[in-house]
């Protein structure tokens, strides 16, 4: 068995073992079950695994092929309430002050 990657997104981690299986290689996600703890530790991370030694560089061609783009978290921009002046966290529909609902934003 070779550990191909960690990530700590499960969503990810089947992903490339779909793509896997489906190329008929056999997978085997080592941490599935931890994933869901709130402390990120690399080392209790999922990781996909390749069950056969002679499957690696296979996999890693069909991981290359299908690497998923860079995320980047955009976060919504910090606003003002209109009626109490208070800075509002960009996720914040309502002021968290007043509770006077965000303003639409203006294309």
């Amino acid at each position: 068995m070779i550990e191909l990657f960690r990530e700590r997104d499960y969503t990810i981690v089947g992903y490339y073992q779909s793509l896997l299986e489906a190329e008929g290689i056999q997978t085997f996600v080592r941490n599935e079950s931890l994933s869901s703890t709130e402390v990120s530790i690399p080392t209790f991370c999922p990781a996909l695994c390749i069950m056969n030694d002679e499957d690696h560089a296979r996999a890693l061609d069909i991981l290359r092929e299908h690497t998923l783009p860079e995320r980047t978290a955009v976060s919504p921009a910090d606003w003002t309430c209109p009626a109490c002046q208070e800075s509002n966290p960009g996720n914040f529909d309502l002021c968290w002050s007043c509770e006077t609902p965000r303003e639409p934003a203006i294309l």
